[in-house]
């Protein structure tokens, strides 16, 4: 085990998802926070799991976990507007978590289970000892791109004869997915980010990259992951 704590934020008045954190999410009761939960109790690597919350709610479902290892923290109320900067967030973390290094996730990842977040802990571990700093988990995005500021697409040649390459052609980019940020706590305290200044970009594919940010996001990881489930 790893000397990491996974800090879990959530918050209630959720407005574009409503109840996203705890309503029922493919028949668990629950919901998305308690398909985390679950899944983050399945690591061997997580040494401390840090639930952020000032939701009642949360704070129950999360109370009927057992797991010593989770820490359940009233987040203080200036820290849980929609008006927060992230940064204010971020600045709070040292104050909760006691192990030398922290790994933000969040409970709309629902695809993201223990397996691979052991897997995301030891590929940042190991970017340590080849200078990284800091990981983040990723998807690749290989599509065009069109700016409609602009009115055309940003990330393909604009002459004639290859206006439209095949997407495979494209410049690689990444999409950030928000399954996993790691690094030290101590880049919390000393430049207050969640990353460092040499940051491991770790791919995830498309199924472990959904993150339920809209009412439709919901619905396709409910079909998604009942699928896989009951598969």
């Amino acid at each position: 085990m790893k000397d990491i704590t996974f800090f879990l934020p959530t918050r209630k008045g959720s407005s574009r998802v409503v109840n996203k954190n705890t309503r029922n999410f493919a028949k668990v009761e629950g919901g998305l926070l308690a398909v985390k939960l679950r899944q983050l109790m399945e690591s061997k690597e997580i040494a401390e799991i840090v639930l952020s919350t000032n939701d009642e709610e949360c704070i129950r479902v999360a109370s009927q976990f057992g797991d010593k290892r989770l820490k359940i923290i009233e987040r203080p109320e200036h820290l849980c507007l929609d008006t927060t900067p992230l940064t204010d967030l971020i600045n709070y973390v040292p104050e909760v978590v006691s192990s030398t290094h922290v790994l933000w996730g969040h409970v709309t990842t629902p695809m993201v289970d223990g397996k691979e977040y052991d897997r995301i802990v030891l590929k940042y571990f190991e970017g340590l000892t080849n200078g990284f700093d800091s990981l983040v988990t990723v998807k690749r995005l290989q599509n065009f791109l069109i700016d409609p500021d602009l009115g055309k697409v940003m990330n393909a040649q604009t002459h004639i004869e290859n206006r439209w390459p095949r997407t495979q052609d494209l410049k690689l980019l990444y999409e950030v997915n928000h399954a996993a940020f790691i690094t030290a706590i101590d880049n919390y305290r000393d430049i207050n980010d969640r990353v460092g200044v040499n940051i491991m970009f770790l791919e995830q594919d498309s199924i472990q990259s959904i993150d339920v940010d809209w009412e439709d996001d919901f619905r396709i990881a409910e079909a998604v992951y009942s699928n896989l489930m009951n598969g």
